[in-house]
């Protein structure tokens, strides 16, 4: 297996006015007295290793105390509008846990968790910087896969919620060998599943530290989800196989799990199931795609050479010609969807 690399850190693209539309028609948009610029206003803090000692990349970080007190109150806040839209009658029983910055990566969130005094249950909810081509993503998950997204934008700050399950790189090298071998032939059905709903969405970069794998108990047995965490890399790069999971060096397991449990009959099998949901949800949500990608084709979230390469290399992968007329992303995204969709109508 070839891997895949990506040479540059991603552009973060501002969200544009017909954008913050869209998200306030879809009541994505909310009000803050908190943006992310202010939590970066920390004057110290200390790095977070896991229990082997390793570095984690994320730093818990401490302010001032004339700011601690306001931008806790603020943290609090946030939380019952991502929660429970605004309710401020739990707001006594808040505390922030802690507040956490991660050096790696393009959106470099803080992550903030919450706990409730009463019952010392906590949740973590993200503040990152709102980038368009993340937007766009978690758009798409929303509408394209099973999985619900919840999230709000105000101006430049993007607050998202804690996406459950296991890092990707670390059920690879804790947990796989130790699943049955019925779990690992249902884990390499999923990550098949996975691809094709990546390369669908032309979401990109789902290196194994960019999804989670979820293990639900079901009746006498363990299935499993893959799903993404990070949509950074929206309809982004030109090179086709950076949307595909197989192409990095980081799922090989995955990849070599998928060759040894599964026929090629029954890996084209699940690509059809997945195609198949795909444009169910689709037809079923027709409004809501069509607005988004309306506004995703007046948008600029890639550099005109990944606009052509991408398009040259679905061109030639499909032998779709309207493809060569595509002059963006939004319209490449239209144009592929579209293809899906007249070929399961077919």
């Amino acid at each position: 297996m070839k891997d895949v690399k990506i040479e540059f850190r991603k552009t973060i693209y501002p969200i544009q006015s017909s954008l913050y539309e869209y998200l306030e028609k879809y009541n994505r948009m909310t009000k803050i007295e908190l943006l992310y610029d202010d939590l970066l206003r920390f004057n110290d803090f200390t790095s977070i290793e896991d229990e082997n000692g390793k570095d984690t990349l994320w730093l818990s970080v401490y302010y001032s105390d004339h700011e601690q007190k306001e931008i806790n109150e603020n943290l609090n806040k946030i939380y019952t509008i991502l929660h429970s839209d605004g309710d401020e009658e739990s707001l006594p029983f808040l505390t922030v846990d802690s507040i956490e910055f991660c050096t790696f990566g393009n959106s470099k969130p803080f992550r903030i968790r919450i706990r409730n005094i009463l019952n010392d249950n906590y949740t973590n909810y993200y503040i990152k910087k709102a980038d368009a081509s993340r937007v766009y993503g978690l758009e798409f998950e929303d509408l394209l896969s099973i999985n619900r997204i919840n999230y709000l934008v105000y101006k430049d700050t993007l607050i998202e919620e804690h996406i459950l399950g296991i890092p990707g790189d670390v059920f690879i090298e804790k947990h796989l060998q130790h699943c049955t071998e019925l779990g690992k032939a249902q884990i390499a059905k999923e990550f098949v599943k996975f691809n094709e709903r990546c390369f669908l969405g032309l979401l990109g970069d789902m290196r194994s530290y960019n999804y989670v794998v979820i293990p639900i108990h079901d009746y006498n047995q363990v299935i499993y989800r893959i799903r993404s965490i990070d949509f950074d890399q929206q309809c982004y790069e030109g090179n086709m196989k950076i949307y595909r999971p197989q192409y990095f060096k980081e799922n090989k397991k995955m990849v070599e799990l998928v060759n040894e449990k599964l026929k090629k009959n029954s890996i084209e099998q699940y690509q059809r199931e997945t195609r198949s949901l795909l444009t169910k949800r689709l037809i079923k949500g027709h409004k809501n795609f069509q607005d988004l990608i309306d506004v995703m084709k007046q948008d600029f979230i890639a550099p005109q050479d990944h606009v052509d390469q991408l398009k040259n290399g679905l061109l030639k992968f499909t032998y779709e010609q309207r493809f060569k007329k595509c002059q963006n992303m939004g319209e490449i995204m239209e144009m592929g969807l579209n293809f899906m969709i007249k070929n399961y109508k077919k």
